[in-house]
């Protein structure tokens, strides 16, 4: 019973107390070895002694790995009286496993004697053996990958030597670095290194099934040196210096203290906080430097920055990312177009209604905060008068009657748009002809025309629901740049079964023609009902029939056929197709 593992002499001396006393000697197993390779054969014999009378004459040997019985066993008696089982297992598959001789006894199977088994590999090569210096613990940190499981029993040691050349030669040996288990590092402290010469490491791994050496590393330990990061920071504004500009952003940083004495080079990344963005990283940074310009970002955006260092010009290894920096740049002024259109009321032409649309000029044109329109009094110099200022993409406002001309602007905290005039001039220009429209599908309509002579410069297009549900401040529109342009598809705010009202104003130099409007549906429905027939005159055979037609509803194809349908006496109906 000595050969129980640890693991389970508990449970080994409960089955003990239960065994009758005279079977507690009567067993004894022996193994082939008791810790083989996963897979590969064992051999292992039961012998039960001549002393044990109380048995039967011929006992029968049986055999259980874990839980379940094994066949094979072969049984004989030996010269001296004893009986004898030996059994071998083809193929040990258990990493653990207890193997149990056992015997019948009363109506149920006892137990004599039991063997822990262990199966696994002989350790791997351990490989990726790297080392660093940490200056703040003052000591050589090695790390390395074990490789694969063995299923036994593995230590590992870190190893090492001292030496005046490259590690060729031999010196001093330095006390074996030993992990806590589950570890795959080990720290040499600092009274153990000799700092600026030469060391020879590597791992050795060993299992009951062999031992194992990585290759050996030869370093300085002042060579892998890594330093800790710097702490960024936001430079305090002063009033001397500009304000960072658009899509930039001001920082620096304090070193790390104990790397002071170290020449390093620095990099840094960053990346926008919304969206899931890489890190782009920017680097190297200017040696000596503590502060920097960062440019070239999104303007109005909120940035995450880390920093890292490293030894330089001598060997080194980075430092770790120090920690987040968050950081919003400034805005820039809105650079975009804004296409205008304007309609005067009929009842008070003074009053303009003035509509528009901000076009970006670039890939990031800025945020837009609002709009103002505004106008400069003739005789007064530097007076602007704003008429309207509003966040919406059209206002109302009265035009005084000495101007002909106002200015529209987008604005944000930083500045204004290019100013873009809007000059209230008559119409002058020739209008369309053949203005027409036609449903392409539920959810748009194609509008057409024939240009005037001479060719306009573009066109203005308007649509919205028809009558009875029209008004002018649900219209969409939108300008088309193309003079030439003979239609469009409109595609939105179009829905199905609904009757719209498309207006084309033609563009010239300083003035505009007439508009031009027409009306169709987004998708047909059928007729709302049938005219009312009246009987004109009937006979055995025949009857005469009238009906007055509806008259064509507005925006609907006109009525191309009827259909007639009565029934008999005998309820059979009929159609006139």
């Amino acid at each position: 019973m000595a050969r129980l593992g640890n693991c389970s002499l508990t449970w080994a001396a409960l089955i003990i107390l239960l065994l009758p006393g005279s079977l507690e000697e009567c067993g004894h197993i022996s193994v082939s070895a008791p810790i083989v390779h996963l897979g590969d054969p064992i051999t292992a014999s039961c012998i039960i002694k001549q002393n044990c009378s109380h048995l039967d004459p011929e006992p029968q040997i049986l055999w259980r790995l874990g839980a379940e019985l094994q066949p094979g066993g072969r049984q004989q008696r030996l010269s001296d009286g004893t009986q004898e089982s030996i059994i071998t297992l083809p193929h040990l598959n258990h990493t653990q496993a207890f193997l149990s001789c056992c015997l019948n006894w009363g109506n149920s199977l006892q137990i004599l004697d039991q063997v822990e088994l262990r199966a696994g590999y002989p350790p791997a090569i351990p490989h990726n053996l790297s080392c660093l210096m940490n200056l703040t613990t003052s000591s050589l940190i090695c790390q390395w990958e074990p490789g694969p499981e063995t299923h036994l029993p593995t230590s590992f040691t870190l190893k090492s030597f001292k030496s005046r050349g490259n590690c060729q030669t031999q010196g001093d040996s330095i006390l074996d670095c030993v992990p806590k288990d589950g570890q795959s590092h080990c720290c040499i402290p600092r009274k153990h290194l000799l700092l600026y010469q030469n060391m020879g490491i590597w791992v050795q791994a060993e299992n009951a099934l062999g031992t194992s050496m990585s290759p050996q590393l030869c370093l300085d330990p002042m060579d892998v040196v890594k330093l800790e990061p710097p702490m960024l920071r936001t430079m305090d504004p002063s009033p001397e210096a500009a304000p960072p500009q658009a899509g930039c952003l001001q920082l620096c940083w304090e070193p790390w203290q104990p790397g002071l004495h170290i020449n390093q080079k620095c990099e840094l990344r960053h990346k926008p906080q919304r969206g899931e963005a890489s890190w782009a990283l920017v680097g190297p940074l200017p040696l000596e430097a503590l502060q920097y310009e960062l440019c070239g970002l999104l303007p109005a955006t909120a940035y995450t920055l880390q920093i890292r260092c490293i030894r330089w010009p001598l060997p080194g290894h980075w430092s770790d990312w120090s920690p987040s920096l968050e950081l919003r740049t400034t805005e820039r002024a809105p650079t975009v177009r804004l296409d205008t259109w304007w309609r005067q009321r009929q009842l008070d032409p003074r009053t303009v209604q003035l509509f528009w649309k901000p076009v970006p000029l670039e890939e990031d044109s800025g945020r837009i905060q609002g709009y103002v329109v505004s106008w400069r009094p003739s005789g007064q110099a530097g007076a602007i008068l704003p008429l309207c200022n509003t966040t919406e993409l059209s206002c109302t406002f009265h035009l005084p009657s000495e101007a002909q001309e106002v200015a529209l602007v987008a604005y944000n905290s930083a500045g204004t748009s290019r100013p873009t005039p809007v000059v209230f001039s008559e119409s002058r220009g020739p209008a369309l002809t053949r203005l027409h429209a036609m449903a392409r599908d539920p959810h748009s309509l194609w509008v057409g025309w024939e240009p005037p002579n001479p060719w306009p410069q573009g066109y203005v297009i308007e649509w919205g629901l028809g009558p009875p549900s029209a008004s002018n401040s649900n219209k969409t529109w939108r300008m088309e740049q193309n003079g030439r342009a003979t239609g469009f598809l409109l595609k939105e705010n179009i829905r199905p079964f609904q009757l719209y009202e498309i207006i084309v104003t033609p563009l010239y130099q300083d003035t505009m023609g007439p508009s031009q409007h027409v009306y169709a549906y987004s998708q047909e429905m059928a007729p709302s009902h049938a005219p009312e027939l009246h009987l004109k005159h009937i006979g055995k055979t025949w009857a005469q029939l009238e009906w007055v037609p509806e008259p064509p509803e507005l925006g609907k194809s006109p009525l191309t056929h009827y259909t007639i349908f009565w029934t008999n006496a005998q309820n059979q109906s009929f159609c006139l197709c």
